[in-house]
């Protein structure tokens, strides 16, 4: 195939060229930062989530990622109200690192426009997205 990068990609979530992911459940989103987004970053020490309640649009931050070398902005990837937040991440950044697209979610928010929805990439664009990456990295 040639187009793997290396990096998990599920078939089951939608992917922002900011590098989130995406699972779509119960008129929900669930979002996190991918596999590729996470390598990135190296070793993740802190995940700042916003409270429950907060609404944001899309393309705005609603939390950040602190690594051992660098602090990454987390994008809403859709327009909507934060109802859930994994309230586990601030004690253990380690699952955002270890296990990006399970225990590493970050925030489920309601979606107040599903057809943003569509906007976002489906895996096989975002392995693209993230092949071209790789290849300018080297």
């Amino acid at each position: 195939m040639g187009t793997d990068p290396g990096f998990k990609v599920p078939q089951d979530v939608l992917y922002t060229k900011n590098h989130e992911w995406v699972r779509v459940e119960d008129g929900n989103v669930i979002v996190g930062i991918t596999d590729y987004a996470q390598s990135q970053l190296g070793d993740i020490t802190y995940v700042e989530l916003p409270e429950e309640g907060s609404s944001f649009k899309r393309e705005a931050v609603f939390g950040t990622v602190d690594s051992l070398k660098t602090v990454a902005e987390l994008y809403a990837p859709v327009d909507g109200e934060v109802v859930e937040i994994n309230s586990d991440l601030p004690n253990n950044a380690e699952n955002v690192n270890e296990k990006p697209y399970t225990d590493g979610w970050m925030v489920k928010m309601e979606i107040s426009n599903e057809a943003q929805l569509e906007e976002l990439m489906l895996p096989d664009d975002y392995l693209k997205l993230i092949s071209k990456l790789s290849k300018k990295a080297k």
